[in-house]
């Protein structure tokens, strides 16, 4: 039987546990001061993946002109941050800063050509997004605005149970002790 490589690490990530009220299935609705009049349709999905390593997020929007895009979510545990790395259609990659309070999920990016920052306010099936956007060091402006609304929530409950972190630390204790 073939063993993944690294199939050890395939583990919750305890620094991740507070984005869980992301995973699931999201419709989204909502506009972007560049296509004005139009209300955009689309759809955003959060996920484990690596058995809880990281969170996926795939989005999309029914306009050609809002590309689809692939994101990853993890964390650096020796300075307490979170981090996306992202991804589109148009091949454009970026490298994000997050933060998450109770409620609240931010990432953005500070680059002197062009900066951005998302806000999420999260309720329980609904989340409220806020884009900005700033050009060669120039004053703040509106950028893509959407509301989610949960289609489905994924089972994710279980990846965090506080007695498989004690299991997997013994589990670890008792083949140090053997070996």
């Amino acid at each position: 039987m073939k063993t993944k490589i690294g199939s050890e690490a395939l583990i919750p990530n305890p620094g991740l546990e507070p984005f869980n009220i992301l995973i699931g299935k999201w419709k989204t609705e909502g506009s972007h001061p560049y296509i004005p009049g139009v209300i955009l349709h689309g759809r955003t999905s959060f996920e484990w993946m690596e058995g809880g390593s990281f969170i996926l997020m795939h989005s999309e929007i029914d306009e050609e002109r809002i590309p689809s895009g692939i994101a990853i979510l993890g964390s650096d545990d020796a300075i307490k941050k979170f981090f996306m790395l992202y991804f589109d259609e148009r091949g454009v990659s970026r490298k994000y800063d997050v933060s998450l309070t109770k409620n609240k999920l931010t990432w953005w990016r500070d680059d002197p050509s062009f900066s951005q920052r998302f806000t999420i306010l999260i309720e329980k099936d609904k989340m409220i997004g806020t884009g900005e956007m700033s050009k060669e060091k120039g004053s703040w402006e509106k950028d893509l605005s959407l509301t989610f609304s949960r289609i489905e929530k994924w089972r994710s409950s279980n990846l965090f149970p506080q007695r498989f972190i004690v299991m997997k630390r013994i589990s670890i204790r008792i083949y140090n002790d053997i070996y």
